[in-house]
C-alpha cells in the first residue's frame, strides 16, 4: 500500500463530546477507534480528508481494551486494504508513524520510534513510542514501515513529553474476531472475561457473571440548548448528528457555505459563516455594499480579506415567546450565507473562501 493511501483510510470522529480519529478496515468493512472516543454515544459522525460526513453506528465496544468498532452504510469498496501486522512484529527502536486528527485539526502524520513494544500498564500491554501524540489522535492507527497497522493510538501522559501509547494489534484482532456476524444495527458490549457480546443493558455478563464496566450502556443526554439548536439544524434538512463538533458546537455546510454554531462564555450563541474573500482589486464596491446594506438580524464583518456573515444572541433571549422566531433566524442564516457567497463572487468579484464547499472539491 502506498503512503498516500493512508490519507484516505484515516477519518475524523466528531460528536457532541469532542473529536477523535478512526481508521477503516476494508476486510471487515468496519471502522476502528477507541472506546473512550465514542463513550456515551450510539451514533457519531465520521469525516474523510475532504470533509465529507458519514453517519456511523457504534456496533461493538470493549471498554477494558478501549476499543470500539463503527459501521457505516456506505460503499467504501474503492478504498485500499489496510493490513494488520503480525502480533509481535515490533522491536525497540523500530520506526512507526501515528496518523490522525490532533486537536480536531486536519489530517497529520508524525514519525517516531518504538520505545517499548510491550509496556505493561494497568494490567494491559501497550506500545510505547516517542512519536508526537496529542488529544484528537486517540483512535487513529499506529503504522509500521510496511504500512501495516501495529496498534491504535490511545493516550499520552499530559505531564510528560515524547511519550505516547498505543493498543497492541493482538487486542484489536480479539475484538474483530467477535464481530464476524455481528448485527450492525445494534450496540454490543464485549465481556472482557469470556468475549460474550451483550446487547441488553446489564451489570453482569449473562454468560460468565463477570461484572461489566460501569456506565458502559449509558448514553449522554443533550442539553436543552443543544436540542433547540439541533431542531433548527434538522429544519434545514441536515442530520444534526453529522453536524456535531463538540459540546454545544456544530459545523456543517449548507449548500456551499460553511456554517459554525457555538456558545461563547456560557452567555452568547454565535453563528458564523466565512463566506468569501475580498477581491484583490476594486475593493470599494463590495465595501460600499456591506456598509450601506441592512442585513438585520445578521451582521457582516471582515478579518483581513475574510468576509464573515454573523448572528449573535444572548442565551436569555431564547424564551418560549421568542424561540420560534430565533429558530427561524438560525435557519434563514444558513440560507442567507449560501446565497451570499455566490452573489459576492458574481456581482462584486470576490473570491470563494477556503471553507467554501464547491462541487469540484
Amino acid at each position: 500500500m502506498e503512503n498516500n493511501n493512508i490519507y484516505s483510510l484515516v477519518f475524523k470522529v466528531t460528536h457532541a463530546g469532542g473529536s477523535g480519529s478512526c481508521f477503516y478496515l476494508k476486510s471487515h468493512n468496519l471502522f476502528v477507534t477507541n472506546y473512550h472516543v465514542v463513550e456515551g454515544f450510539r451514533s457519531v459522525a465520521l469525516q474523510d480528508n475532504k470533509r465529507n460526513p458519514y453517519l456511523a453506528k457504534v456496533v461493538l465496544v470493549n471498554a477494558v481494551l478501549d476499543i470500539a468498532l463503527l459501521a457505516v452504510e456506505h460503499d467504501f469498496s474503492h478504498l485500499p486494504d489496510f493490513p494488520l501486522a503480525d502480533n509481535d512484529s515490533l522491536e525497540i527502536g523500530g520506526k512507526i508513524r501515528v496518523a490522525g486528527y490532533p486537536y480536531g485539526m486536519p489530517f497529520t502524520v508524525t514519525e517516531g520510534t518504538v520505545s517499548a513494544p510491550k509496556q505493561l500498564m494497568n494490567g494491559q500491554y501497550y506500545i510505547q513510542t516517542d512519536a508526537a501524540v496529542n488529544p484528537g489522535n486517540s483512535g487513529g492507527p499506529i503504522i509500521n514501515d510496511r504500512n501495516e497497522v501495529v496498534g491504535i493510538t490511545v493516550s499520552k501522559f499530559t505531564d510528560a513529553d515524547n511519550m505516547g501509547f498505543g493498543i497492541r494489534v493482538e487486542a484489536l484482532r480479539r475484538v474483530l474476531d467477535s464481530a464476524t456476524d455481528i448485527d450492525r444495527g445494534t450496540y454490543h458490549v464485549q465481556c472482557e472475561s469470556c468475549d460474550e457480546l451483550i446487547s441488553d443493558p446489564d451489570e453482569y455478563c449473562p454468560s460468565c457473571g463477570e461484572q461489566l464496566p460501569e456506565g458502559v450502556f449509558d448514553e449522554r443526554h443533550m442539553s436543552p440548548l443543544a436540542e433547540f439548536c439541533e431542531s433548527a439544524i434538522e429544519q434545514m434538512g441536515i442530520n444534526p448528528v453529522l453536524a456535531r463538533d463538540g459540546y454545544e458546537a456544530w459545523c456543517f455546510h449548507k449548500g456551499s457555505s460553511e456554517i459554525r454554531i457555538f456558545v461563547c462564555n456560557r452567555a452568547y450563541l454565535f453563528m458564523v459563516a466565512p463566506i468569501n474573500l475580498l477581491p484583490k482589486k476594486d475593493v470599494e464596491r463590495v465595501l460600499d455594499y456591506m456598509l450601506s446594506t441592512d442585513f438585520s438580524p445578521y451582521k457582516m464583518g471582515i478579518d483581513g480579506r475574510q468576509i464573515y456573515l454573523m448572528y449573535r444572541l444572548h442565551l436569555s433571549d431564547i424564551t418560549a415567546k421568542y424561540e420560534d422566531e430565533i429558530r427561524q433566524n438560525i435557519v434563514n442564516f444558513a440560507l442567507k450565507a449560501d446565497e451570499m457567497d455566490n452573489m459576492l463572487v458574481e456581482q462584486y468579484g470576490c473570491e470563494f473562501s477556503a471553507y467554501t464547499k464547491q462541487e469540484n472539491n
